[in-house]
């Protein structure tokens, strides 16, 4: 890169204005901010320190095109739910981050890269606690991943409806079966902008010792 990205945004600051970013431009980003973005997301725990991530950099657009096709299936029936429960509700917030899901869906193919974030090793089906500790080995890689991205003014979401079907999704990565996707993560330079996000309040979900206990609770 020409002018190299600096991540010196304050960890709150990038951390109270992290948000879904979907609608994003078709401009390039530069293969040395991507491996950046994933060198900082491997500085990640890992359960027993396996260390077993896998990131697929998706450019090409036939693989892209796959991608999109499996989101758009999944979308297809979600979103219709979305927005009938949306419409119930009297919800215009939520009929816009509809709007912003389906604007992704339409324009999948354009996002310059898509980073798919995977696991090596086999998911244990029983007890089913294993699977709250093999997913815990990548999320906070992919979080890591989005707050580096929010740093470098990038924007990015955390999205798996095109792993519906992990066969398809295998198949169009061309994954063996001991590695399992997790995440697609689309990257790119936001069309919008970045902002405070609106949460409930911290009083209102934290419980002392045991479930409704909620002394802090304004």
């Amino acid at each position: 890169m020409a002018d190299p990205i600096k991540f010196d945004m304050p960890l709150e600051d990038a951390m109270v204005t992290q948000r879904a970013i979907r609608r994003l431009k078709t401009d390039p980003v530069d293969d040395a901010l991507v491996l950046k973005l994933i060198e900082l997301a491997l500085k990640a725990p890992t359960g027993s320190n396996a260390q077993n991530w896998e990131f697929i950099v998706v450019r090409d657009p036939a693989v892209k095109a796959k991608l999109g096709k499996m989101n758009r299936q999944a979308w297809n029936i979600y979103g219709g739910i979305g927005r009938r429960m949306a419409t119930r509700a009297g919800d215009p917030k939520m009929g816009k981050i509809l709007d912003a899901v389906q604007w992704q869906a339409d324009h999948f193919e354009e996002i310059p890269v898509i980073v798919v974030a995977c696991l090596r090793g086999p998911r244990v089906p029983f007890p089913p606690v294993a699977a709250t500790s093999y997913y815990g080995s990548i999320y906070p890689s992919v979080q890591n991943l989005l707050l580096a991205a929010r740093s470098a003014g990038l924007g990015a979401a955390l999205i798996t409806l095109p792993l519906w079907s992990t066969i398809l999704a295998r198949r169009a990565l061309g994954l063996p079966w001991t590695v399992s996707p997790c995440a697609v993560v689309p990257l790119g330079w936001p069309k919008g902008r970045y902002g405070p996000t609106t949460r409930r309040p911290v009083g209102e979900v934290v419980h002392l010792d045991r479930f409704g206990n909620q002394p802090f609770r304004s």
